[in-house]
């Protein structure tokens, strides 16, 4: 096997907000794996939330070249949990195996894991923090998609939720971020919140407080999901006890193979299910859309929101995702300058 890499540097098409800051850009990795005329591609998503780095991502590669001791795909992909990376690392190296695999047995991705093509529910199109002048032109814009998500988690959430009421009644969704610092504050805002149509609230709270989201969810009259709080399969159980349901990012647990121990845990303990994203490229969005058809909500804009995706993949209309259905991730470069 043959293994390369290089930076993806993908450029926001308006300035993203969120409760922990704003970005206009986001620089990520490609992981890539030739094999007996075969390449699998993946994405790394890095985010400093998570403690990972540019640089943490490039030495994690590292560390699985020097450590992969065989040329059969499937072998590395058994024995990739073993080396110790996680996160974005391992998802961009995971899925590249995914990808080469399904391809090397000529089935679709989502055959390969044995999980039906649709139907897909509808993804949200998020809006990021900004000034209500700004939501107002971003909401416009968003005309063509049913279901938003607004980001949430500062001094102006009423004022940005105003901005979104002034100009549609369709169905929101909110991602505080984090960003509310006490459980008496989150449920203030869960009930003003309930007044205003909202479907659910994502992440009230700083993660690891589970008791606080506990009180919180007893109290609240929308459903509670947990993102930050939700990292990998280990602690789904304690989870179940204080959200509805949680969001799985490929970037975050470590790619397809955790995923779908997310998933199969998630229905043993009655957890709903949203597939979410990082901002990423059609590389990225692909891998999890290929997941779709197993989770109650979709949140698989990230490609949507940036200006030079240089890949193609899954495909958007209104708010419906269509699955390429070439072998693997059915992913295909369109822009060689970034490779």
């Amino acid at each position: 096997m043959r293994f390369h890499w290089h930076p993806l540097h993908l450029t926001l098409t308006n300035p993203w907000g969120i409760a922990r800051g704003v970005s206009t850009e986001k620089v990520g990795w490609v992981f890539e794996i030739e094999h007996a005329g075969i390449t699998g591609r993946g994405e790394a998503a890095h985010t400093k939330r998570n403690g990972e780095s540019l640089e943490s991502v490039k030495l994690d590669f590292e560390r699985v070249v020097a450590a992969a001791g065989t040329d059969d795909p499937g072998e590395l992909l058994k024995a990739l949990p073993s080396i110790g990376v996680h996160g974005a690392s391992a998802a961009a190296i995971d899925v590249a195996l995914h990808d080469w695999l399904a391809q090397q047995a000529g089935f679709a991705l989502h055959q390969f894991l044995g999980i039906k093509a649709s139907p897909l529910p509808i993804t949200s199109f998020s809006i990021g923090i900004a000034n209500a002048e700004t939501i107002a032109r971003k909401v416009a814009e968003a005309a063509e998609y049913p279901i938003l998500k607004v980001k949430l988690g500062t001094d102006r959430d009423r004022e940005i939720i105003g901005a979104v009421r002034a100009i549609t009644d369709k169905p929101l969704r909110v991602d505080a971020n984090e960003g509310w610092e006490t459980r008496e504050e989150a449920l203030e805002q869960v009930k003003w919140l309930a007044d205003e149509g909202i479907e659910f609230v994502e992440q009230p709270l700083p993660a690891h407080r589970l008791a606080d989201v506990a009180w919180l969810r007893e109290r609240s009259p929308l459903p509670i999901v947990a993102d930050e709080d939700a990292m990998t399969s280990e602690n789904l159980r304690e989870l179940a006890g204080a959200y509805d349901g949680i969001n799985i990012k490929l970037a975050k647990c470590g790619g397809l193979r955790e995923a779908v121990r997310m998933l199969d845990l998630a229905d043993e303990l009655g957890l709903k299910v949203m597939l979410g994203c990082m901002i990423e490229s059609s590389l990225g969005i692909t891998a999890a859309a290929h997941l779709g058809a197993r989770a109650e909500w979709l949140d698989l804009d990230g490609h949507l929101l940036v200006s030079d995706d240089p890949y193609f993949g899954v495909r958007c209309h209104r708010g419906v995702l269509i699955l390429p259905d070439a072998p693997g991730l059915g992913v295909t470069l369109v822009s060689p300058g970034h490779d």
